[in-house]
């Protein structure tokens, strides 16, 4: 009787486990679909999201309930046999296929990256170097000078030592970069070949990694990037095949992997973390990524606002390709804008435990600025300025406690903004005017 009452309350939980839908593997049409309608979803708010994502020029958009497309709308030009690429979206490809060849047993994160590199890929001397290891790349805690001019740039003389592996964490493309080459020696293949090998012909996806100057991208449809959120959804299972079965690596992958940045896995950006850090800033900025999505939402993101964000909890996935005219690397506002929306297209609000904190005293003036935005408050360390749509305008670190800080706001649209102002770890927030 007990395990009866025992199966019988684990059944819901495990039916919502099993029932996600997979996509045939050799037909990219054929694509069971849900009606927003037969979800409760409110079906007057989808034009406004669709008319939001127009406007930020997407060029396709996907949301997928446990699977099945609900919501798929193309914009422009752009079709569904249309290839787009992933940007730094692609970096979470990457984390799978690092998993997949440490299950193999044909590298172990904690190996030297100079085993696979060789040694003087860097500048460092040789005790320098031989401390980073591949899970500092997967983690962006390699050490490496990001602030050098261009940190997608892999030549040895690019990559400069300015800490030890492992004790800061920062947004630096050129070491994650050197993880094709790693992956490439490791497996004896071609990192097309090994993507195929080990990733596509399970799942259906289609695409190919092409190289722009020092980076490596991904492009594809819009539809291989929605069947990699589901096999991620699903934890590394396509339908009965199981692409990757370390389940640690896999808890790992979408949690936080390092001390410094708490919204930060292995290459997957995270939701509900009690902090999070941005690309290029040193702050620490307190409270989730993105406030308006659930707190187990982690994301793919990459420029220009390529996105692919998983919910576990609602069983939904969304899929963003497109041009922006915010030029983040991380587009997490952006993502978060479009939770905002498609919260509303579902009939409801997300509760995210957010972040309180004493409200710093600060003024700035004049409001509404002209040209210059003055910014007084004792111990200012950060500014964060986005438009009305989340849209990044400004940001900066200010390594010393400052009081006064000054913004040039002389050629920003006329409109109303929104401004963050760190001071420690507390945050206060405020909108003003631009004439």
């Amino acid at each position: 009787m007990k395990y009866l009452f025992l199966l019988l309350f684990l059944l819901p939980f495990l039916a919502k486990s099993q029932n996600i839908y997979f996509p045939p593997i050799n037909n990219n049409i054929l694509w069971d679909t849900l009606s927003p309608q037969s979800l409760g979803w409110c079906h007057n708010r989808i034009d406004s999201l669709y008319d939001y994502l127009e406007a930020e020029n997407s060029k396709a958009f996907i949301v997928l309930k446990d699977g099945k497309i609900v919501l798929e709308k193309y914009f422009g030009t752009f079709t569904a046999d249309s290839v787009w690429y992933w940007a730094s979206a692609g970096k979470t490809l990457t984390s799978f296929l690092v998993g997949k060849a440490n299950e193999d047993g044909i590298l172990k994160l904690s190996d030297s990256s100079s085993r696979f590199l060789g040694s003087g890929w860097t500048n460092e001397t040789p005790e320098q170097e031989g401390k980073i290891t591949i899970r500092n790349q997967i983690t962006m805690t390699t050490g490496l000078d990001d602030g050098v001019p261009d940190n997608h740039c892999t030549l040895d003389t690019c990559l400069r030592y300015l800490a030890d592996a492992g004790s800061r964490w920062a947004y630096h493309n050129a070491p994650y970069s050197m993880l094709e080459k790693v992956l490439e020696t490791a497996s004896g293949q071609t990192i097309n070949a090994y993507t195929s090998q080990k990733l596509k012909l399970q799942t259906g996806i289609s695409g190919l990694w092409y190289t722009a100057d020092y980076d490596n991208v991904f492009y594809s449809k819009a539809r291989s990037m929605a069947r990699f959120g589901i096999l991620i959804q699903n934890k590394c299972k396509w339908n009965n095949t199981v692409l990757l079965s370390d389940t640690a690596y896999i808890r790992q992958m979408t949690n936080t992997s390092q001390l410094f940045n708490k919204s930060y896995g292995y290459l997957w950006w995270l939701n509900g973390k009690s902090s999070f850090m941005v690309p290029s800033l040193r702050v620490v900025f307190p409270g989730p990524l993105a406030a308006d999505a659930p707190a187990d939402m982690f994301a793919a993101l990459g420029k220009n606002g390529q996105i692919i964000s998983i919910a576990p909890s609602l069983g939904i996935v969304f899929v963003r390709m497109g041009n922006s005219s915010s030029s983040n690397e991380v587009p997490f506002m952006f993502c978060n804008e479009i939770w905002k929306k498609l919260n509303a297209a579902m009939c409801q609000t997300t509760e995210v435990k957010t972040f309180e904190s004493s409200t710093p005293s600060v003024s700035f003036y004049p409001n509404p600025v002209s040209s210059e935005l003055i910014i007084a408050s004792k111990g200012l360390t950060g500014l964060f300025v986005t438009d009305v749509t989340g849209r990044e305008v400004y940001a900066q670190a200010i390594s010393r406690m400052e009081e006064k800080a000054t913004i040039q706001t002389r050629s920003w649209p006329a409109g109303l903004y929104i401004l963050r102002c760190f001071t420690g770890s507390r945050l206060a927030v405020y909108k003003f005017r631009k004439e």
